[in-house]
């Protein structure tokens, strides 16, 4: 394993079935329990895990933001919101591609990317 590296992240959850059941569907991760308040992620580029807990991750109360990235922008946000995700901020261009903000069942805020048309 690589020194000083960005190698894990913790997220919360108020529902660890609910938000394993999107994030399976939308992104086909894969989930490991950890008893029953911890979930690990597989298969989501970082390794990392949801724990319970009743507050919520969001860049405006100081959470660092959690950017995807997606060839295919327009189906993820569809995918997004057939799924019980919460549209944030619409697509949307920036310098280098374009983005949007979701909410996912328990509220914490991601991102997903990709590349300028």
């Amino acid at each position: 394993m690589e020194s000083n590296k960005i190698n894990y992240v913790e997220l919360p959850a108020r529902d660890l079935a609910l938000n394993k059941a999107f994030f399976s569907h939308v992104f086909g991760w894969g989930f490991k329990d950890y008893g029953p308040e911890y979930a690990a992620f597989e298969n989501a580029g970082l390794d990392g895990g949801f724990f319970q807990a009743n507050f919520c991750s969001r860049p405006q109360n100081g959470a660092a933001l959690i950017i995807l990235y997606s060839n295919e922008l327009e189906v993820v946000f569809e995918k997004v919101q057939a799924a019980g995700g919460t549209i944030e901020q619409v697509i949307f261009d920036f310098p280098g591609g374009r983005r949007f903000h979701f909410l996912d069942p328990c509220g914490n805020e991601w991102a997903v990317w990709s590349e300028p048309v």
